[in-house]
């Protein structure tokens, strides 16, 4: 069987143009010498890509394959079976999924029935196995099963008695020591899941550890509740906080070495009924090197949002809640703007990235550092381009509208729903509607939402009547369009989502929205007007990428009201 295995999974790579014929007879004579297979022989000599082999190999056999790398482990699974016989068989839980636990393997394992009968056994589970390379199935065994022999060591060193002690002696710890390592594994863990997020939640009766994925929280851990004080208090030292005051809400900030890069998190505590709640933000500094290009905008769209930040002074506003990628987007302008022969100036609260070449300050209200006044020094420093990043009162609005009508670019957000409600939002706010007409250029409305897994994404034709209810935008003379719903597999642990995309809504403000903010129209009149001049809204914006199959209408509802 394996040797059959194998010999299908070479005639594959011939075809496909990964290896030659030659190699495969200098393959054969190898193997004969050494009592392995050809395709054994194949992988090790490195002649192809081990990846594209085993990646054709699974095709052979016609299982699923499996990129590690960037997939997110289902921890119910890989609780089904013992981390030493994960370990002894080098093989991986990654979800259920139709009733069957979905277990990686090598091309080696792919046709070893006495292994999947012994999986069986253990779980008690129907056992499909998809492929993966060998050497990534090792490396995340010892990443998620690390979790149990973490969490045996940590709730057997800190025992209910050691909860008591002062809680000082926790700056003196060792990096071996049991806390340290569970934290180390809860960001680890965190940043390879790819959460943008860390929620530590006590309980009544344990501590709850959840990420944040593609927006959406997801539960990764339970702990016993005698570990908690130990766990937040080691992660309030690495943010520099004060580990003796419980009472009141604190901030801070901390960077871990994660795979030979630096990653920076941002830590907020919250005193609740049953122990203080850790908000830990994980800041991936790659979203600072992306492009425009990589933000999803549609052809007009980013038409219209590029005939704004090209212009020498204005003001441009990235409106929408909090988490909906409005810095994401803001940085991706900067790096488009930042010139030797122009001086950036932020001020941001906090400054979440190190952006090289512009000059970045952190406000600090305690020491009279605020928004308006670090922004009044701004303006005495020669600025060409201004980045506020949020602004939140009356003093920081003006200033930065006064800013704006005197030759400067200012880049800010704003919290409203849509692009028309900033202009209401500036004059509630106490800005003359005159000078929000003449110094506001542009308003993009963001938000994010989930895109469709490409593995199991189902294609179907919705009926007239769904579309009419929800809204959907399609032209019937065309037919009724066919579109893609979420299914969920073993890649995108059975959510039918992976990754996220920006929904856009840009608002050129023309003359007619400038007459109308100064006769202090309703945002429905600005909004009809807008959408007369070509404004694509939150929700159409969503519908096009719907048609498009990169997400569904029922995430499209779900983000945009």
């Amino acid at each position: 069987m394996r040797a059959r295995r194998s010999g299908d999974t070479v005639r594959a790579l011939v075809e496909g143009g990964l290896v030659t014929r030659d190699q495969v007879e200098e393959a054969t004579r190898t193997a004969g010498e050494r009592s392995q297979t050809v395709l054994e022989v194949l992988l090790d000599s490195g002649w192809v890509d081990r990846s594209a082999v085993v990646r054709t190999a699974a095709v052979s056999a016609g299982l699923d394959y499996v990129e590690l790398s960037d997939f997110t482990v289902d921890m119910a699974a890989v609780s089904m079976l013992p981390a030493e016989f994960a370990r002894r068989a080098g093989v991986l839980p990654l979800a259920s999924e139709d009733g069957e636990l979905v277990v990686a393997v090598s091309i080696r394992q792919a046709g070893d029935i006495e292994l999947k009968d012994d999986l069986s056994r253990l779980t008690r589970s129907r056992i499909r196995f998809a492929i993966a390379n060998r050497a990534d199935i090792e490396a995340r065994i010892n990443q998620v099963y690390r979790a149990e022999g973490e969490l045996h060591d940590l709730t057997s060193d800190l025992t209910p008695e050691e909860e008591g002690e002062d809680l000082a002696s926790l700056t003196e710890v060792t990096d071996e020591a049991p806390v340290v390592r569970f934290v180390n594994l809860l960001i680890n863990q965190a940043i390879n899941d790819r959460a943008s997020d860390i929620h530590i939640e006590p309980t009544e009766r344990d501590m709850r550890v959840r990420y944040r994925i593609d927006g959406v929280l997801h539960d990764a851990h339970r702990s016993p509740k005698n570990i908690q004080n130990g766990v937040i208090s080691r992660l309030k030292i690495m943010a520099d906080m004060n580990i003796a005051e419980r009472r009141v809400p604190q901030d801070g900030r901390m960077s871990v070495n994660h795979q030979g890069r630096r990653v920076d998190l941002r830590i907020a505590t919250l005193p609740t009924v049953w122990g203080e709640k850790i908000v830990a933000r994980i800041l991936d500094t790659s979203n600072t090197q992306l492009g425009l290009d990589d933000l999803g905008f549609s052809d007009d769209n980013f038409d219209r949002y590029r005939a704004s930040y090209t212009k020498p002074y204005g003001m441009i506003l990235a409106t929408g809640p909090t988490g909906s990628g409005k810095s994401t987007t803001l940085y991706a302008t900067l790096n488009i703007l930042n010139r030797s022969d122009v001086n950036v100036i932020t001020v941001e609260d906090p400054v979440e990235y190190r952006l090289p070449g512009i000059n970045q300050v952190q406000t600090n209200p305690k020491a009279g550092l605020t928004f308006a006044s670090a922004l009044r020094s701004i303006l005495r420093s020669d600025p060409d381009i201004v980045l506020i990043g949020e602004i939140r009162d009356h003093e920081t609005a003006q200033i930065a509208v006064e800013a704006a009508l005197t030759g400067h670019l200012v880049l800010s957000t704003l919290h409203t729903n849509d692009a028309p409600s900033a202009v209401s939002r500036l004059i509630e706010m106490g800005i003359e509607p005159f000078l929000v007409g003449s110094a506001l250029d542009a308003v993009l409305a963001q938000r994010l939402c989930r895109s469709l897994c490409e593995r199991c994404k189902e294609a179907y034709v919705p009926d007239a009547a769904e579309l009419q209810r929800v809204g959907f935008d399609w032209d019937p003379e065309a037919g009724l369009p066919t579109i893609y719903r979420a299914v969920g597999c073993s890649a995108c642990s059975q959510t039918g989502f992976r990754g996220r995309m920006a929904l856009h809504e840009v608002m050129t403000v023309t003359e007619d929205i400038s007459r109308l903010a100064v006769s202090r129209a309703s945002t429905d009149e600005i909004a009809r007007v807008a959408r007369d001049q070509g404004m694509t809204t939150l929700k159409n914006d969503g519908w096009r990428k719907v048609l498009q199959g990169r997400t569904s209408i029922e995430e499209i509802l779900r983000v945009v009201a």
